[in-house]
C-alpha cells in the first residue's frame, strides 16, 4: 500500500480523536498519550537525543560494522504506539523508532532505515538484505529456529470489539466461534487463529472467519463498518487505538510474548544490542521511551537473546 493511502487511512481512524479532550495519565494501561496533551496528538517529547555513546557497550558490535558506522534497519510501520507514519505522510513516530534510535545513539551507529511491510521483514533478514529489523516482532518458538531476538519490550495478544458487542472476554479462540476475526497478515495473530479454527468444529460449532489485512487502519474500518466482529492484535496497540476512537473497546489480554528486535540467525549484533537495552534501562531512557507512549506495563527486567516463547494465556 502506498505511503500516500496509509496516511488516508490513519487520518480516518483518528479523525474522532481530534474532537476530544483532556489527557491521558502515562501510568494507566493503554494511556496514548504523554501527560497534559489532548487525546489525537502524537506524543512529541523528545527522548533519543541526549543519549550518548557509551564505548564498553559499543566495542562489543563487530569490528567491521564499527568502522563503517552504519547498520541497515527494516521497519514495518502500523498503528501508534508502535511505529506509524505522522500526518505529513513522511515523519516516523513510535515506541520502536525511539527504541531503535537510542540504541544507536548508544552503539554510536546510524541507522540506514527502511520501511518494509511486516511479512517481508523476517525472511530479508535471513537473505542479508538488513542488519535488523523492527515490527513489534513476538518471540516464539518457531520464529526463534530462523531468527535470533533482543527483547526490549512485553507486549502480545489481545482483543477490542465495538462498544456494542456482546462478547465480554475471550479465554480461548473457541469463544470466538461463529464470528468474523479481523487481524493483521503475516502475523501471531493470524497464525494462531488458523491453528486453532478446526477446534469449533470439533466442539459442534460454527468456525469463526479470519479476515487479514496487510494495512492496520483497514482492520479498523473493517470493525467499525460492521464487517468484521472483533480485532486480535497487540495490546499496547489496541489499548491506544481504543482510546483514539469513539465506539469501540479493549476487550481483554489473551497472552503475553516478549517483543524484541530481529536479526538473522547467529547474528554477531546480538550482545552490542543487548548490552545496549540494558544500558538505556541503566540510565533511565527506558521509562522514558515507556512513559511517552504509555506503555509502563509493558516494561522487562533485562534485556534477553532470544529466550523461550511465553507459554498460556495472561493469568488473571
Amino acid at each position: 500500500m502506498s505511503r500516500s493511502r496509509h496516511s488516508a487511512l490513519f487520518a480516518l481512524i483518528t479523525a474522532a480523536a481530534l474532537t476530544l479532550t483532556g489527557c491521558a495519565d502515562p501510568a494507566e494501561p493503554g494511556a496514548g498519550t504523554a501527560k497534559g496533551e489532548a487525546k489525537g496528538k502524537t506524543p512529541t517529547t523528545d527522548v533519543v537525543s541526549s543519549v550518548k555513546k557509551v564505548d564498553a557497550v559499543a566495542e562489543l558490535l563487530p569490528e567491521e560494522v564499527r568502522k563503517a558506522g552504519t547498520l541497515r534497519i527494516a521497519a514495518a510501520t502500523g498503528s501508534p504506539p508502535g511505529a506509524f507514519y505522522e500526518a505529513d505522510g513522511t515523519t516516523l513516530s513510535g515506541a520502536d523508532i525511539d527504541f531503535a534510535d537510542a540504541v544507536a545513539k548508544v552503539l554510536g551507529v546510524e541507522l540506514k532505515r527502511e520501511v518494509a511491510s511486516f511479512e517481508a521483514i523476517l525472511p530479508a533478514l535471513g537473505s542479508g538484505k538488513y542488519d535488523l529489523g523492527t515490527g513489534n516482532f513476538g518471540v516464539t518458538d518457531v520464529r526463534r529456529k530462523t531468527i535470533d531476538f533482543v527483547t526490549y519490550i512485553n507486549d502480545g495478544q489481545g482483543f477490542a470489539v465495538r462498544e456494542d458487542s456482546k462478547l465480554k472476554e475471550v479465554t480461548d479462540l473457541t469463544d470466538l466461534c461463529g464470528l468474523n476475526v479481523s487481524t493483521g497478515a503475516g502475523t501471531t495473530f493470524e497464525v494462531a487463529l488458523q491453528e486453532n479454527l478446526p477446534r469449533c468444529a470439533e466442539k459442534g460449532e460454527k468456525p469463526y472467519e479470519v479476515k487479514t489485512y496487510a494495512d492496520p487502519a483497514a482492520v479498523w474500518l473493517s470493525l467499525k463498518q460492521g464487517r468484521t466482529d472483533v480485532n486480535m492484535s497487540t495490546i499496547n496497540g489496541l489499548r491506544y487505538a481504543v482510546t483514539q476512537q469513539e465506539g469501540l473497546r479493549f476487550l481483554n489480554e489473551f497472552k503475553r510474548l516478549d517483543v524484541g528486535f530481529a536479526f538473522k540467525k547467529g547474528s554477531p549484533l546480538t550482545p552490542a544490542f543487548q548490552a545496549a537495552v540494558n544500558q538505556l534501562k541503566k540510565d533511565g531512557t527506558y521509562d522514558r521511551i515507556l512513559k511517552k507512549w504509555g506503555t509502563t506495563e509493558s516494561a522487562i527486567e533485562t534485556s534477553q537473546i532470544s529466550p523461550p516463547e511465553l507459554k498460556g494465556p495472561t493469568p488473571k
